[in-house]
């Protein structure tokens, strides 16, 4: 190496010394010197502490929250089969009328007993009717309003004239509001 180049390095080093030294002498202020180390050291443990603290309390919740998740989950995850049922249903109710109508007491009792059937697993898993009877008061959260009529009388006047489709729940879940007309 040459001359010139060992001079360089050299002013080069001795910049870089008169940094760190610089460094060194303006870190340490006159408070943190005089602050014992025990002192200094309950502080970052205090610190510590409570960053502790606040992870596990941000980890509980998050267990919490996904715990709930996963039970709503559970609750609403046969919904697509709740909901493809929903016109059977339908149709035991169409059919239990005609066989009404035509007087075949032996088909009626046998259709009458599949249906239960079926409505009393469907309710065992969390699928209950809406209660809509005629008389009832129009309400737009809770009915679909399918059509208005004339009222037949002053005092069937916005309320429910007849059912169309009864309305469900799956838990706490409206999956299918009740259709309904109601009076002019």
């Amino acid at each position: 190496m040459s001359n010139k180049n060992k001079n360089k390095d050299v002013v080069v080093d001795e910049e870089v010394q008169v940094e760190r030294q610089n460094d060194l002498e303006t870190t340490p202020t006159e408070e943190t010197e005089n602050i014992d180390p025990i002192t200094k050291l309950q502080t970052d443990l205090g610190k510590e502490k409570d960053r502790y603290l606040r992870l596990f309390a941000e980890f509980e919740n998050y267990k919490k929250r996904t715990g709930r998740e996963r039970i709503e989950l559970f609750k609403t995850a046969s919904k697509d089969v709740m909901v493809s049922m929903l016109p059977v249903i339908d149709d035991f109710d169409r059919a239990l009328k005609e066989i009404e109508k035509s007087g075949d007491s032996s088909a009626l009792l046998g259709v009458e007993l599949i249906s239960n059937k079926l409505r009393e697993t469907l309710r065992a898993k969390g699928l209950e009717p809406i209660e809509t009877k005629t008389g009832d008061t129009f309400d737009a959260e809770i009915h679909e309003a399918v059509t208005q009529i004339p009222a037949p009388n002053k005092g069937l006047k916005g309320k429910v004239i007849d059912v169309l489709e009864t309305g469900y729940t799956l838990g706490e879940k409206v999956i299918r509001y009740p259709k309904v007309v109601i009076g002019q």
